[in-house]
């Protein structure tokens, strides 16, 4: 039984096709073929051409691979790495503790 495919708003599928375009990009710019990075890659030329597509349909893990042939596995890292929203968010949520109160210097 096929798996019903991923349905992404709009502005999803254009982040992913613009990722799918970076990846073929950086593959021409190492002058390697499509056929070469998929057999790197362990994964069909289809599969790299969906990839480079930017279907949602592919798995991370071939996208990973891809990636890894082209020596760009470490900018995953970098994803959520400068979280500023999380941070505000998790800032926004310390509580202060009431400040204990002054002893006089008599006691």
């Amino acid at each position: 039984m096929p798996k019903d495919p991923v349905v992404l708003l709009p502005r999803l599928q254009q982040l992913l096709t613009q990722m799918g375009e970076n990846i073929r990009l950086a593959r021409l710019r190492r002058k390697l073929s499509a056929a070469r990075v998929a057999e790197r890659a362990a994964i069909s030329r289809n599969t790299l051409h969906a990839i480079e597509q930017g279907a949602s349909t592919v798995s991370m893990g071939a996208y990973l691979q891809v990636l890894f042939v082209l020596g760009l596995e470490k900018t995953l890292l970098q994803l959520a790495a400068d979280d500023v929203l999380g941070r505000k968010l998790q800032d926004a949520e310390l509580v202060v503790s009431a400040r204990a109160p002054k002893h006089s210097s008599g006691e």
